[in-house]
């Protein structure tokens, strides 16, 4: 039998349990992940597949169209299929729109665990689009004494998401906030970077979502030489994403500038001191591991 889990599953799930599951799907044989795209302008399309052995099998494939939000449509739309490791067969038709919020963000929470001070008390979110609000609700979890701030490019939608969430205060100017905050973290669609690294202070963990096509980036050349960098997945992130092919390619940093990604967890550390970054760039081996956590969750 073939379950079909739908978004309002995510009343049985919580934010720490799953980067938990994360930090053991780490500890299983290395995935075998690939990623296809197909492009169209500025609409993509992204199939992504993971096998994971002793965990299975799962199919995301994503369409992401940027102009739909214009016409009040989901820019993201798609499907993720669980497969059982044992006989290959579908087990869970999961919805795509749950899977994605919540791997999304805790795969930035596993990090900000590991990485961001234990008292980080400002934390700034920049974009307020869906993935912003997930963001707000996974952090909280994690940082429950901390106060949120939001910025956008359009001061409206800022203003928008602060009314819809309690507890978040709208920022009027990127550098001040940057400068303020104790973890930032980033969500927008950004193809050239507006992040500056020369706003960083000590101690601060920064947290790069959006990018996610080869020209894109959220943050300048000065933001990765100032930080200990990290990532989820060498293979999905450091020759597909903008934000470190570009300046990898550029010569700006060296591949060895990133330091481990979540297959060497152990080396996810800080000092008081240290500036920290961490490129979230998802991979299908992240959904597969939502996936089955969610599933595990509805079943039970």
């Amino acid at each position: 039998m073939v379950d079909i889990v739908p978004f309002d599953a995510e009343a049985k799930l919580d934010w720490i349990a799953l980067t938990d599951a994360f930090a053991h799907g780490h500890t299983l044989p290395k995935a075998e992940v690939e990623d296809v795209f197909l492009y169209r302008d500025k609409d993509t399309l992204l199939n992504r597949s993971a096998w994971i052995d002793g965990l299975g099998l799962a199919v995301k494939c994503a369409t992401i169209f940027p102009e739909n939000s214009a016409v009040q449509k989901p820019t993201i739309n798609g499907a993720v299929n669980l497969f059982s490791d044992q006989d290959g067969t579908l087990e869970a038709v999961v919805d795509f729109h749950l899977v994605t919020k919540w791997k999304t963000a805790a795969d930035s929470l596993l990090a900000a665990r590991r990485l961001a001070r234990p008292d980080s008390r400002n934390i700034l979110i920049i974009g307020a689009g869906t993935v912003g609000r997930s963001l707000k609700e996974a952090y909280a979890a994690a940082f429950p004494d901390a106060k949120f701030t939001i910025w956008n490019r359009s001061r409206a939608g800022a203003e928008k998401f602060a009314a819809e969430l309690p507890d978040v205060r709208v920022a009027s100017d990127l550098e001040t906030a940057v400068k303020e905050a104790d973890i930032i973290t980033s969500a927008t669609m950004a193809t050239a970077p507006f992040i500056d690294g020369s706003w960083f202070q000590a101690g601060q963990h920064i947290d790069l979502i959006g990018a996610y096509r080869p020209d894109m980036r959220e943050a300048n050349d000065t933001a990765l030489l100032r930080s200990k960098v990290f990532v989820d997945n060498r293979h999905t992130t450091v020759g597909h994403i903008g934000e470190l092919k570009t300046p990898i390619a550029q010569g700006v940093i060296p591949e060895s500038h990133v330091i481990a990604d979540y297959y060497d967890l152990d080396k996810f550390t800080r000092t008081a001191e240290d500036i920290t970054l961490f490129k979230n760039g998802g991979g299908a081996h992240l959904d597969l591991m939502t996936a089955r956590y969610i599933v595990d969750a509805w079943r039970a």
